[in-house]
């Protein structure tokens, strides 16, 4: 039976967030809310809750997590970013963005694109998601909250609750965030090219 925490959205409550970062660190695999929908997310160096995950959503081994990260301090230790990305970056973080940048070693091979060596990278811009990267000192593994066979992501609380209260250690009630997915955009070339089109605005990525 999962845990259910009400989170403030604005201010969230310290003590609940250090015992939702206990609950991560334990091994955990949490329901939070971000800047573009909820999410499903686990410590970055466990592949027991990362196969959780994979079971939940029913993802093959080829469906790349994404690296939830605090700033742009922290992408750069994950990513490869040269001037010119960084200042990107910096415009448009924290925001609805998710990134796709060239990894560096620091980066589980496991949640590195295969072939082109790559990592999704994103900073949220949500209090909650804040607060948990904050205080955990490192990024979540995570993935958008959809569930099989659905289009959209899950969206109440609640119903998330009774929908994976056997499956999630812990559901983050941050109250309405949404449904529509990050704007996915690869900076791993010379050119930005935008992936996918959604709550992010894509004009700063437009040459």
């Amino acid at each position: 039976m999962s845990q259910f925490f009400q989170i403030h959205p604005e201010s969230p409550q310290a003590r609940l967030v250090r015992q939702a970062v206990d609950i991560i660190r334990g091994g955990g695999v949490v329901v939070y809310p971000t800047d573009s929908a909820y999410a499903l997310g686990c410590h970055i160096g466990d592949k027991q809750a990362l196969d959780r995950i994979r079971r939940i959503r029913k993802l093959d081994d080829r469906h790349n997590f994404t690296l939830v990260c605090r700033d742009l301090s922290e992408i750069a230790t994950y990513a490869r970013v040269d001037n010119t990305v960084y200042r990107l970056l910096k415009h448009v973080t924290p925001g609805p963005y998710t990134f796709i940048l060239k990894a560096t070693s620091e980066v589980p091979r496991r949640l590195m694109h295969a072939k082109r060596k790559t990592v999704g990278l994103r900073v949220p811009e949500n209090a909650i998601a804040q607060a948990l990267l904050a205080d955990l000192g490192q990024p979540l593994m995570s993935v958008t909250l959809i569930m099989p066979g659905d289009e959209y992501p899950l969206i109440d609380p609640y119903d998330i609750r009774q929908s994976l209260e056997h499956q999630v250690d812990l559901v983050i009630d941050g109250g309405y965030c949404g449904m529509e997915p990050t704007t996915v955009v690869d900076l791993a070339d010379e050119a930005p090219v935008v992936l996918r089109s959604g709550k992010g605005d894509t004009a700063p990525f437009e040459i």
